[in-house]
């Protein structure tokens, strides 16, 4: 009873409190509005000077018209929700995620949606929130190649074999030196007048040699092949082959910033600042890790402190005149692959990056891919060719090479499927050479319809294949 006597008490004391805290309330709030009532009764009496230096406005006339921010956020609620859609049909084929993203792109622009509801499409996706949308894909995307540049494994490349190394150099090589002839075609019929041939035809070849280390990762995973022989053989290979073509597009994009003469000016430090990130801030990186993060954990400092130095890399870059995306890729890099930091950061910013603003970097790349362009048989006859030209020198260099270091038929076959996925890297490259004017929006299309059809057939070649002889050593049937 005294208990209940208590409770019953405290019940009431609490009901109470209550009782006042909310009549407090109510008086506070009252005075609050009636003393703002009075000081907007004395103001309304009052008139307004004209600034100083400034063009007075003759009335005040509330828009109704949605904000920029709000068209925005509009458009990338739509390309999420697409890409969704899209990812979870292509899922029950085998398709990556990134082609879900450039194909939800195409269908969301001037090709499809655009065509199909011209009148819905601008109000939804107006041309004038392009630069905004451009601005956060850029971010997205330099992010990405931060996390890239993270999982880059070092160890690949330094357990590159003698068949490796033939491997990747065939699958650059010759597909480098078949684009850069089928730039001889090219060149009068579609490049930019600006832009000289010598720059055209490598950064076609450029195109032509690029394998998506992420992509491809993503397949082998899929396939459970990543750690088979061919699978570590083709991560490696594929390795090889980013970090040559990222050397190769750093010299085209020299090429294209720079003025007939001063090519040695961009030049130069771009090469004097991947020396410096890739032997100096390495060792800084690796004593880093080892000072900040001995028991596993990453603080905010630290994070932020990370998060500075990439800005500042990708600043670098951008100003010596190579874009951002190197900076970012190179500093990842230099982060160990398997440290504690760069599990976090990872675990911190994927999600974040993969989810949100990568789709919306390959969405305006499908926005920015006018199938319209291409007028009559002349120009689908020569996309016809690029892409046959594309995928029979990446697959014929890299078949080849493996036939000649031992391979036997079907893996050699397996590893050409497999070395012309090209993908997320492409369409980086290929955004590149768009916005420097290398390409013109018609040739633009064409690759970008190229780098789709190369990827989405990876699969299912690879798996047909498989299905028509004995399986690879150490890759059982029941895994495809």
């Amino acid at each position: 009873m005294g208990v209940q006597k208590l409770t019953e008490r405290r019940d009431a004391n609490l009901s109470a409190r209550a009782w006042r805290t909310g009549l407090i309330y109510v008086t506070i709030l009252g005075a609050s509005i009636t003393a703002f009532l009075l000081i907007r009764s004395i103001g309304d009496g009052l008139t307004a000077r004209q600034a100083h230096g400034r063009r007075a406005v003759d009335k005040f006339i509330p828009s109704n018209e949605p904000s920029m921010l709000f068209h925005v956020l509009l458009a990338l609620a739509i390309i999420l929700v697409v890409t969704r859609i899209v990812a979870a049909i292509l899922r029950k084929v085998n398709q990556p995620q990134v082609m879900a993203e450039v194909i939800s792109g195409i269908l969301l622009g001037p090709s499809f949606f655009g065509w199909l509801a011209p009148s819905v499409s601008s109000q939804a996706l107006p041309a004038s929130i392009t630069p905004n949308l451009g601005l956060i894909s850029q971010i997205g995307v330099m992010l990405y190649m931060f996390l890239v540049g993270l999982d880059l494994d070092s160890n690949l490349l330094r357990k590159c074999t003698e068949a490796s190394i033939a491997i990747s150099h065939a699958s650059i090589i010759v597909p480098f030196l078949l684009g850069a002839a089928l730039a001889l075609w090219l060149y009068p019929l579609y490049s930019p007048s600006a832009v000289p041939f010598s720059t055209f035809a490598l950064f076609v070849g450029v195109v032509m040699s690029v394998t998506a280390l992420p992509v491809l990762a993503r397949i082998l995973a899929d396939c459970a092949m990543q750690n088979t022989r061919l699978g570590v053989l083709a991560l490696a290979c594929a390795a090889v082959d980013d970090v040559t073509a990222w050397t190769l597009l750093t010299l085209v994009v020299s090429m294209a910033h720079a003025r007939i003469g001063n090519i040695l000016r961009t030049l130069i430090p771009a090469i004097g600042f991947t020396v410096f990130v890739l032997v100096f801030a390495k060792r800084c990186a690796l004593w880093f890790v080892q000072r900040h993060t001995p028991r596993g954990r990453t603080t905010r400092n630290v994070f932020s402190t990370v998060c500075i130095v990439l800005l500042l890399s990708a600043l670098v870059t951008e100003r010596i005149g190579i874009h951002a995306l190197f900076g970012a890729f190179l500093l990842g890099a230099v982060i160990p692959h398997n440290s504690a930091l760069a599990r976090d950061i990872r675990e911190k910013c994927e999600y974040l990056v993969v989810v949100l603003l990568l789709p919306l970097f390959f969405a305006l790349t499908g926005i920015r891919t006018q199938v319209s362009l291409l007028h009559g048989t002349h120009d689908w006859l020569i996309c016809i060719v690029i892409i046959a030209t594309a995928s029979l020198s990446k697959f014929g260099g890299s078949f080849f090479a493996a036939r000649w270091t031992g391979l036997d038929w079907c893996e050699a076959a397996s590893l050409g499927v497999l070395m012309n996925t090209r993908g997320l890297m492409e369409l980086i490259v290929l955004n590149v050479g768009l916005d420097l004017g290398i390409l013109s929006p018609a040739l633009f299309t064409m690759f970008v319809l190229m780098a789709v059809v190369t990827t989405l057939l990876t699969t299912p070649i690879l798996h047909a294949l498989q299905k028509s002889r004995v399986c690879l050593p150490g890759w059982e049937c029941s895994d495809i």
